[in-house]
């Protein structure tokens, strides 16, 4: 039996658990200075300890910027063996978590797969489960029903779980008086605002919050503060039921740190590219440099079928602002549960934005693979670029399909030789500089 309850406990204890040690190689960083961070909760190590198979990953401002990849099948889309090739496909392309969104059949069977054999984090918001577990209606659910999920969710091996714990009954008051254009779109705040309206109950998540820190801190899972009062469009951007919300999120995160419960803190939604550092300066403030988890932001609302882009746009401003992780947006965000290629897309697009933000805070190392694209593209070695390159496969495949007329070990067919890389070459080494 260990002496210590969670990763923060244990930091808080000087005790360096194996998931420490291993958070501190992958960031190159000294273990004591991580384990200051994990003890004051600026970095949050989400590792339940029934997730035997879990690669763990810190996350924190200070770190690489992580990535997550929303899942989970829905009564149109109903194919766990299409959600399991997504799930080993993000894991291949990089993806540090998972997250099970499933709204539609026996969910707890595929959950425990997750646990039992993905090495990534994985995640899960209760409150969508609650109604498929019990096979009720909304309304006809209890308060203690849905803590009894979080239970079952722990006790699954999940590493965290999203709670919309920081809207309550005044939020009614204020989404009616302030007439936002979008409402509610979060999933789960809006079920969480609907059941508080059907029962004229407060929300179980605040009522019923200090149990659920017992039932975390038993298992150790991290609790993800859900923004129910998102902006769902960039006119509700930075609004009074966004900001409300984030102060109500900043005092739970200090009752969950008081239980050494790990936190992350979820943030927007859409916001104008103006306005995103500015969110991620006011929530590193509010909630104490707690890891701030952002979806996207989407900086512009009329990109249907490319939102991966509106996203990777925001998501790497936040980043280099503050941000620590960033859940992806795929091209069919607001359109249609996304397919297999769908989910690459949106891989790589948050992998392209956690990177360039990385560069730019100066993460120790970040830029060595980039420095090596360099070298690789000096002396136009292609197998070498291949090997940089975050998605190897289709930059070859776009080269093989694409290959110049003749001397295709040198030039691309954009240039040929008039390669600007291949004259330069030549011209430095003193030989003569064929162009026709």
């Amino acid at each position: 039996m260990s002496n210590y309850t969670t990763q923060m406990d244990a930091a808080r204890k000087g005790i360096v658990t194996p998931e420490i040690e291993k958070v501190a190689k992958k960031e190159k960083m000294d273990v004591g200075k991580l384990m200051e961070l994990v003890a004051s909760g600026k970095v949050a190590i989400p590792a339940n300890k029934h997730h035997k198979s879990l690669d763990a990953e810190g996350v924190g401002s200070m770190l690489r910027t992580k990535i997550n990849v929303n899942l989970g099948v829905s009564r149109d889309c109903k194919d766990y063996d299409v959600e399991m090739q997504k799930v080993m496909s993000a894991v291949k392309l990089g993806a540090e978590a998972i997250m099970d969104l499933s709204s539609h059949g026996n969910t707890q069977p595929f959950r425990q797969k997750l646990t039992s054999e993905c090495p990534a984090m994985i995640g899960t918001v209760p409150v969508y489960d609650s109604v498929i577990h019990y096979q009720r209606d909304l309304a006809t659910l209890t308060a203690q029903d849905f803590v009894d999920v979080v239970r079952l969710h722990a006790e699954n091996g999940v590493d965290f779980v999203t709670l919309h714990c920081g809207i309550t009954r005044k939020t009614i008051d204020q989404i009616k008086k302030h007439k936002r254009k979008m409402n509610i779109v979060s999933r789960g705040g809006s079920l969480v605002f609907a059941w508080m309206c059907m029962t004229g109950e407060e929300n179980p998540f605040y009522e019923h919050y200090d149990e659920i820190l017992e039932i975390c801190e038993e298992h150790d899972v991290t609790i993800s503060l859900g923004d129910a009062c998102r902006p769902g469009c960039l006119a509700d951007a930075t609004d009074v039921c966004q900001i409300e919300e984030l102060v109500r999120l900043g005092e739970l995160t200090k009752r969950a740190w008081d239980h050494n419960v790990q936190v992350m803190v979820e943030g927007p939604g859409h916001v104008p590219l103006d306005q995103v550092a500015a969110n991620m300066k006011v929530q590193q403030s509010i909630c104490m440099g707690a890891p701030f988890y952002v979806l996207g932001p989407l900086v512009t609302d009329i990109a249907p079928g490319y939102d991966h882009i509106t996203a990777a746009i925001g998501g790497a401003v936040a980043a280099m602002n503050g941000a620590a992780f960033l859940c992806y947006v795929t091209p069919a965000e607001h359109l249609a549960l996304p397919n297999v290629e769908d989910t690459k897309q949106g891989i790589i697009a948050s992998k392209i934005a956690a990177h360039a933000a990385d560069i730019a805070k100066g993460i120790p190392g970040a830029r060595d693979i980039d420095d090596k694209m360099a070298d690789a593209r000096r002396v136009l070695d292609w197998d070498a670029q291949f090997a940089c390159a975050l998605d190897p496969e289709t930059a070859k495949a776009i080269r093989d399909d694409r290959l110049p007329e003749d001397d295709h070990s040198e030039a691309c067919s954009m240039c040929g030789k008039f390669c600007a890389v291949r004259s330069m070459n030549k011209a430095l080494a003193g030989e003569y500089i064929d162009i026709l």
